[in-house]
């Protein structure tokens, strides 16, 4: 994505993801979805989850992606419950696989949760 002749930032939508709960119901997703710092909090971010939701919703009732949960992603964690993504309900993930009570992950970018937006 562009903004003002400037590369701003990027995102895909995945038609086939490797979230289980979502390749199984056929859920696309949108990854690897990054504003530059920069250019946060003008609006971007949301005009280009709009252009990926449109992509996905084309082909699809819902829409999933995933994040972080350390401050890093906090914008983006923020713009996603804006735009009335909710979580799926299936708890916390470290590579992909439900983390147990009790147990103890490493917080890095593999520790995710999973939100969901229908149409």
């Amino acid at each position: 994505m562009f903004y003002e002749n400037e590369f701003a930032g990027w995102g895909h939508v995945v038609f086939k993801s490797h979230y289980p709960h979502f390749a199984e119901n056929n859920i696309p997703e949108i990854q690897n979805f990054d504003i530059i710092p920069p250019f946060r909090k003008r609006g971007i971010g949301s005009a280009l989850v709009e252009v990926l939701e449109e992509a996905a919703f084309s082909r699809s009732n819902s829409i999933g992606i995933g994040f972080g949960l350390y401050a890093s992603y906090g914008t983006a964690q923020r713009l996603y419950v804006k735009r009335g993504y909710i979580p799926d309900g299936r708890g916390v993930m470290y590579n992909d696989l439900p983390v147990e009570p009790g147990s103890q992950v490493c917080i890095d970018d593999e520790l995710v949760l999973y939100l969901i937006k229908s149409k």
